[in-house]
């Protein structure tokens, strides 16, 4: 493997963890290649400092929440939300050198999102749009999962739904994904995958959701509509209708899905370091609203479907470090992932910053 770029971005924000993660007590995380301690204020407020004591760098996540603070579990120091000591056990001046890097967070969308690069950058305006996962009209629930693979190869994974078919079969796959035509487009930040299937036979997940929905069995209309945002984080939009209403749209004629059941598979990845990352994702519905067993069943059924692709991504990893210098090949279904790449890359590029390990891709 070559080592002339970075694997990831540092100024953007990464999720570091779902907001009930956080709480009056100390969570470490590994993000970026940083150690992370958060925790939140008497007021509820999320803090992320670095996860190494000034003095002998024992964990922080090793100490003790002493109001706002945190007291290092060593030697007794203690260190404000901005990072700075204020105590030093046994004398009475503090060194006013002593601090541990604090890093810029947002509490948005059921996450609290960490901003690792340049503190002056962090807008919150950049922030993924992952509304769905807290909008009343919409309900749905989530998990992480700890994937040891490159954070990249999970976005690869969602930018090309046709592993459906071989991967989900029993599932949310069948033969139609894999064979319909497809769409992409992109911008400065974002890259698409549309793809509509007509007249198709429900996978078995679908065809359970427009039954209990609708009480339809028959045949439907389907729909993939995938939009990353770089670095990390991809929204899509999928779903079933009865076929011939009009759920995909024509000339003249925009999309009518009242007669369809619709989802929101909301996915964000943190790269936790160049082989491992933190995968937060959220499955929501807009039928349904008000039944939790629903939502519950909704959340373990998807956390198999994705304990299925834990299993190829982790065994692609393992694959990739037995062959160093080994080159992807694409194929016309990678249109997505590709420009994925790209838009990382062009935001790693934009920082200038030092060699690390990269996953090389030639084109078709």
């Amino acid at each position: 493997m070559s080592t002339t770029t970075a694997t990831f971005p540092l100024n953007a924000w990464y999720a570091a963890a779902w907001d009930h993660e956080v709480k009056r007590a100390l969570l470490p995380r590994t993000i970026a290649n940083r150690q992370i301690v958060l925790y939140r204020t008497t007021a509820g407020e999320p803090v992320a400092l670095e996860n190494a004591c000034w003095h002998r760098l024992l964990p922080l996540s090793l100490g003790r929440l002493v109001g706002d603070e945190v007291e290092c579990g060593y030697h007794g120091l203690v260190f404000n939300g901005q990072g700075r000591c204020t105590h030093m056990p046994s004398q009475e001046t503090v060194n006013p050198s002593a601090c541990v890097p604090s890093y810029p967070v947002v509490e948005r969308h059921r996450f609290v999102w960490i901003w690792p690069g340049d503190p002056a950058l962090a807008d919150p305006a950049l922030v993924p749009d992952l509304h769905w996962n807290h909008d009343p009209e919409w309900a749905g629930d989530g998990k992480l999962i700890e994937v040891a693979c490159d954070y990249r190869l999970v976005i690869d994974n969602l930018m090309d739904l046709t592993h459906e078919t071989f991967v989900h079969g029993t599932s949310i796959g069948n033969r139609a994904v894999a064979e319909a035509p497809f769409v992409a487009t992109h911008g400065d930040r974002t890259a698409t995958i549309t793809r509509w299937m007509s007249g198709i036979e429900a996978p078995p997940f679908w065809a359970s959701q427009i039954r209990q929905a609708h009480g339809y069995t028959g045949p439907v209309d389907r729909w993939q509509i995938i939009r990353f945002e770089a670095p990390c984080t991809v929204a899509i939009d999928v779903g079933v209708a009865k076929a011939g209403t009009g759920a995909i749209p024509s000339e003249g004629h925009a999309s009518d899905r009242s007669q369809g059941v619709n989802g929101f598979v909301l996915n964000t990845i943190t790269p936790s370091t160049d082989k491992t990352c933190l995968y937060f994702w959220a499955f929501c519905r807009n039928y349904l609203l008000g039944e939790q067993k629903l939502t519950t069943e909704l959340r373990e059924g998807v956390t198999r479907v994705f304990g299925e692709d834990e299993v190829i991504l982790e065994a692609q990893q393992r694959a990739i470090d037995a062959h160093p210098g080994y080159r992807f090949s694409n194929l016309n279904i990678d249109a997505g992932s590709m420009w994925a790449r790209r838009l990382i890359d062009r935001q790693i590029a934009a920082e200038e910053r030092p060699g690390a390990p990269v996953i090389p891709i030639r084109s078709a």
